[in-house]
């Protein structure tokens, strides 16, 4: 088995331990559910990149699919990014999620991890008002 194949099987099976392991994959202070094939991590903004990190290098999810907020009106913005790992012949789909204040709406800029969230962080930037600290250009 090459090494590729090995990190593969490795995700695949860390993958597979969620959500009941959600400790211990992203850490004491995360949650998680699985509905309709999504699998939904919730981690507290502090542990935002550390999780996509996680996402990417443990669990396999290379490919980024999109990033927005949804606004929970007494609560805050909830940041989503989509994230994939594809095999073959196999989809394993997460979401990961954290909740920012209104009057605090700030979360580190996820680009070191996934480039392509540069454009979705400019856009829910445009469209929310979070603040993504480290992007290069948040304007449109």
């Amino acid at each position: 088995m090459s090494d590729s194949d090995q990190r593969a099987e490795s995700a695949a099976e860390a993958y597979d331990r969620l959500p009941d392991a959600v400790t211990d994959v992203f850490g004491d202070e995360a949650t998680a559910e699985s509905a309709y094939d999504l699998l939904t991590v919730d981690v507290p903004a502090a542990a935002w990149l550390t999780a996509l990190r996680t996402a990417r290098d443990e669990l396999g999810c290379t490919y980024f699919d999109w990033l927005s907020a949804v606004d929970e009106p007494g609560t805050g913005f909830r940041v989503c990014a989509h994230v994939a790992a594809l095999g073959a012949g196999t989809v394993r789909r997460l979401m990961v999620r954290t909740t920012v204040p209104h009057d605090a709406a700030v979360l580190p800029s996820a680009i070191d991890v996934y480039a392509g969230a540069a454009w979705h962080e400019r856009e829910t930037h445009e469209m929310f008002g979070v603040a993504f600290d480290g992007h290069p250009h948040l304007v449109p």
